[in-house]
């Protein structure tokens, strides 16, 4: 296995160059548990690791190769919170907003954040750039519409994040843990509200629903943060597997978005 450690985007491009098929690893959270399982053998590596173009964090773009050691220092509450449920601390060292984003799992603890504030994604190969909606890039589960040759630089945040944001996931155990069911909410100082949800659907989910009812709650009583509840656990689109059932996630969803929205509301 031959590895090639670029300082910058045209060392990888070069490195592509040569070897097309070369696996980008950043932080390798999820790339090394399929190498230590043997189902992945690549020839060749290309390490993003010291790439400084990834690195770049300056409020309104995270680049790909930004840590969630890092980002647990946010001062946007969502993705600092989100931040320290990711794995343990070793974990969170290296893993890296762009894994996430190119892993595209359902279950990815920076996928709702980024899909409660309409973040977009920005991708970058040898010829160009290009900007995509999260929407528009996540295509399903683990599928994502990363082109050939192309890599993700980065996330870049809307101009103004509202003040008041909330993230909280259930697993099987408190901490190291994959989501069963996740969820972001964000409310503005009008009342808009947004509701994005994790590891219930073939990819993140936004509860449209939920948030046209609630935006027009200036105060919401119970009877309104009950039928918020309701809303968000019937947008669901969960499936019953190894971690859990459909039902157990879709009522789960729901009282988690409930108690973020509480957070917000505080």
């Amino acid at each position: 296995m031959e590895i090639v450690r670029p300082q910058n985007l045209a060392g990888v491009f070069d490195a592509l160059e040569l070897s097309p098929d070369a696996l980008l690893l950043a932080g390798g959270t999820d790339s090394m548990v399929l190498v230590n399982a043997g189902a992945l053998r690549p020839d060749n590596v290309i390490s993003l690791r010291n790439v400084k173009e990834l690195k770049i964090w300056d409020g309104g773009f995270i680049g790909a190769g930004v840590t969630y050691a890092r980002l647990e220092h946010s001062d946007v509450a969502a993705l600092a919170e989100l931040s320290r449920t990711v794995g343990s601390p070793q974990i969170r060292a290296v893993g890296t907003l762009g894994g996430n984003l190119g892993t595209a799992s359902p279950a990815g603890d920076a996928l709702p954040f980024l899909a409660a504030v309409d973040a977009a994604v920005e991708l970058v190969s040898g010829s160009g750039s290009r900007v995509m909606a999260w929407d528009e890039f996540l295509t399903g589960p683990k599928k994502n519409a990363l082109e050939p040759g192309e890599l993700i630089l980065g996330a870049h945040l809307p101009d103004v994040v509202p003040e008041r944001t909330a993230f909280a996931k259930i697993g099987v155990r408190q901490a190291m843990v994959i989501s069963i069911a996740s969820v972001c909410v964000t409310r503005d100082r009008a009342g808009i509200t947004t509701v994005a949800m994790g590891a219930v659907g073939p990819t993140v989910l936004r509860a449209r629903g939920a948030e046209e009812m609630i935006s027009g709650e200036a105060a919401p009583s119970e009877a309104a943060l009950d039928e918020f509840q309701r809303l968000v656990s019937e947008e669901a689109r969960p499936i019953t597997d190894h971690r859990s059932t459909e039902e157990y996630r879709r009522m789960a969803v729901g009282v988690l978005a409930r108690r973020a929205l509480e957070r917000c509301l505080a």
